[in-house]
Order: C-alpha cells, then structure tokens, then sequence
C-alpha cells in the first residue's frame, strides 16, 4: 500500500484512533507495509485489519500482530496496546480505505472481469498481456468478494499502471458495490450461465447481476461483451461506455478464425481485430478458454497494445491460478488433468469436451463430484452430465458422492455407452477405484465444487512423486 499516515487512514475509512501514543511508536505512525488479515502475515509497518470469523476472532491476534511490526491495527473495538483505528464494521472500512487509496493513484486503470465462468483464468490472461504496457497489480487465485478485492486494491502503489479485479456475485447489488470501490475504466463480461443459479434464482437474475459492472464503467471507458451469449450482448444497452465485443461469431469486435485445437487439447487460432490479424497458440487447454483469450485479447486491445503484441502475450501466458486445468503427466504416463477449483454445468461439458479430445487413442476417466447450488434443477443437470460424459466416449465415470449420484443414471441412460460406471461415497473411495483401473497413459480428468474437496483426489493420484506439468499459481476466493 502507498505510505498513509494512520490519521489519515481513520479520516479515509470514519473511524477514531485509539491505542498508546508514546513509546517507541510515533503517536501518528505511518502505515508503509502491506495490509493484512492474517497476524501471520505481519510485517514491520503493515496494517491487520481484525475480522470476526466463525472460529476465531482476529481482535484476539492483534498483539501478535504488533509483535511482528504491525504499524496500526484496523478494528472494531481496542485490542492490544498499540496504534488502532476504531471502526464500526471492518469489512465496509477495508473497502472505504481501498477506495481512498485509489483515488491517490490517478495513474492507475481499473479492468474489472465478471462472468459464470472463467473469471480467474480471463484475469489472469489479462493480467499478462496488460504487464507489457505496464506494472501490472492482479489478485492470486480468485479473491473477488469484499475482502479480496480491497486487499488486492491495496497491494497498488504509485507505479501501478493497472490493476485487474476479478468482480464475483451471490447475488443483485454485489458487483455494484465491489465497482464502488474500485471503479473500472475497463469492465469484461465473459457469460452468464448456471453456477449459483439456485442462489439468484434463474439466469435473468444472474445478467442482472453481472450486468452491473458495465453500468458502472463510465462514458470514455470500454465495455467489453461476450457477442456470443445473448444474455450478455444485451448488456450493451445498460453502459454509456463504448462496447466491444468479442467471440466466434462474424461481426464481433475481436474474433477467433481458423480455430484447431493441438494433440493435447491448447487451441490455436488467428487473433482477428479492426486493426489487424495475428497468430495465437495458446498453452491452456479445451476450446473454451478461447472465450477467454478473446476477451483478455479486447482488455489488452483497450490498453492500447496492438495485435502482435497481444496475440505474442496470449502465446507466452501459462496458467496462474491453480487447480484450472491443470495438466500433469505421472512417471508412468498416466495424465492427470486437475479442474477441482470449481464446476457448473458449463465448466464441467467443456472439461469432459478435453478430456475426450485429449484421450484420442488413450483410455480416459472422468472423475466428478457435485455442482454445488444448482437449485430445483441439481438433478436434472447432474443427469445431462453423466450422459454428456457416456456420449463422449470415454472409457470410466467416477461418481464421488451421493449429491452427485444423478450423473450416474444419466449415463446409464445412453444405451450405446460401452464404458464403466462407478458410484463412489468419498474422495478416498474414489482413488481406491482409480488405483484399481489406471493403467499408463490413461487420461483423467477430475473436477467438482469446492464442497466436493475433489482436489485431494488429484493430489493423492500425482502423491507428490511425479514431474510437474504446465501449471501454476495459488488458489483463493469464493465467489461466482
């Protein structure tokens, strides 16, 4: 964070200071670290911001916090004896102080991305391709709710050029307030599709929700739209900015011709834009991180790079986030494919759509566990899975719990489908299952909602013995 002094800090976020004013500390000392909410974190001149969990409460860790050098704590009532600011509610004071800090950094864009899917690999594409017209601020993994985001605002200092802020919803209001916090000069919407429909209440809900990021990008700024998804495109009536748009179809703003996807699934494909063409090869995996790189390919077109330049970006860029498509080859050429972060219905077609790609001539296995919050429509949309993944082809469907059970009746409906069929209870059962049937260089694909935990499925398959693949990356966030 810029260096603040902690008087200020109180008149940025409504507080009061408290807390000793003499010793070896300066009665108003100057916050220079970072800010933190982990008193593990803590370093000479930081900031701990004292959140209120479920199972701890952080006003308890303020004296390890000045232990360790803290400048100042940001809390909601006095804890330890050191510099504080009293706030009413620490969240809403993270956000005003990120806000504050912002508007000292004229110098610095705001790219805010939304979207059902593909945020985090969207931002950090952009986030690469952005660094080559300048420092560039993005958050690890997908830090987009109240919390993340401030935090990732206040990692920006004077040097800052842009920031790139992944925008998650659980429902109508949140990206407005997020997008007060960090106005956006750019603002990405990538789809609406169903994760967390059950939460809003149906995909219309689910635009408004998203819609509310280009609404906040103002006139002079750019909206960027997926041409592709109706839902979206319609978006443009809502912003005063100037729209963009990007995707397969004929008369997008930035498109994809001449599309193929390599042996192991990474898509290559002309970057096709007004101001020119230009080769793209990309190292992620399955044909909808296209989408992806389009959209990354219109932000890094709004920051003025040309074609070249962003389609050299986009070829260079590696994952940077992880359990996204992570692919990894074990020493006895069984290949893990590990997409555990999250699923949807959406995710989870196009995950099975690599897999069966990447297993031409190999046996393939598709390990699942559930969509979390899918509503009314759970069962129904774990069926279309399983039968999604029996008309693929592939050779075994690993069913991890019973909220995901629906997948295996779906299968079980394609009467053509001459591949195996396993309902498993647990993460432990489904490796058991697997160690009984890989033999090498199948191909196994793993993936569920967080709540499946289907990561430690992956992570006792490559049991930390194998080399590693083209992957990267810390994983964080909870939103949609």
């Amino acid at each position: 964070m810029i260096p603040l002094p902690l008087s200020t800090i109180a008149e940025l976020t409504g507080g009061a200071l408290a807390g000793a004013a003499d010793g070896p500390r300066p009665p108003d000392p100057v916050v220079d670290g970072p800010v933190v909410i982990d008193s593990r974190q803590a370093v000479p001149g930081a900031l701990f911001a004292a959140f209120r969990g479920e199972n701890a409460d952080g006003h308890d860790f303020a004296p390890a916090a000045f232990a360790a050098g803290a400048a100042a704590v940001l809390a909601e009532r006095p804890c330890g004896d050191g510099p504080t600011v009293i706030v009413d509610d620490v969240q809403r004071a993270l956000g005003l102080l990120a806000r504050g800090v912002l508007e000292r950094l004229p110098d610095a864009t705001v790219i805010g991305v939304t979207g059902s899917a593909g945020k985090t690999s969207t931002k950090d594409l952009i986030a690469q391709i952005v660094a080559e017209a300048g420092p560039t601020i993005a958050p690890p993994g997908s830090f987009n709710n109240e919390i993340g985001m401030p935090l990732t605002v206040l990692r920006a200092d004077a040097g800052t050029r842009y920031l790139v802020l992944e925008m998650g919803a659980r429902g109508v209001g949140h990206i407005s307030y997020l997008a007060g916090i960090a106005p956006p000069a750019v603002g990405v919407v990538l789809n609406v599709g169903s994760a967390h429909i059950g939460e809003f209440g149906g995909k219309e809900r689910i635009a408004l929700a998203k819609g509310e990021l280009v609404e906040a990008v103002p006139a002079g700024g750019t909206a960027i739209l997926n041409a592709d998804d109706p839902l979206v495109a319609a978006m443009a009536a809502r912003t005063e900015a100037e729209v963009v748009t990007f995707g397969r179809a004929a008369d997008a703003t930035v498109r994809a011709a001449d599309e193929w996807l390599d042996e192991a699934g990474r898509p290559r494909f002309s970057l096709v834009t007004p101001e020119g063409t230009a080769p793209v090869e990309l190292c992620l995996h399955g044909s909808h991180a296209v989408a992806n790189a389009l959209a990354a390919a219109a932000a890094g077109r709004a920051a003025g790079l040309p074609p070249e330049a962003v389609a050299g970006a986009l070829s260079r860029a590696r994952p940077a986030s992880r359990w996204r498509m992570e692919v990894t080859e074990r020493a006895d050429g069984v290949t893990i494919v590990n997409d555990a972060y999250n699923a949807n219905p959406e995710s989870t077609r196009a995950a099975v759509d690599v897999l069966a790609h990447m297993a031409k001539g190999r046996r393939a296995f598709a390990v699942l566990g559930e969509m979390a919050e899918l509503g009314s429509g759970s069962v129904a949309e774990h069926a279309k899975i399983g039968q999604h993944v029996a008309r693929s082809g592939i050779a075994g469907l690993v069913v991890v719990g019973a909220n995901a059970a629906p997948m295996a009746d779906g299968a079980d409906q394609v009467a053509s489908w001459t591949g195996e069929c396993v309902q498993v209870d647990d993460v432990g059962a489904a490796v058991t299952a697997l160690r009984e049937r890989l033999r090498p260089r199948d191909v196994v694909l793993v993936k569920g909602s967080r709540v499946a935990g289907m990561e430690r499925v992956a992570e006792r398959l490559l049991n930390g013995d194998h080399g590693p693949g083209c992957t990267g990356g810390t994983a964080g966030g909870d939103r949609s």
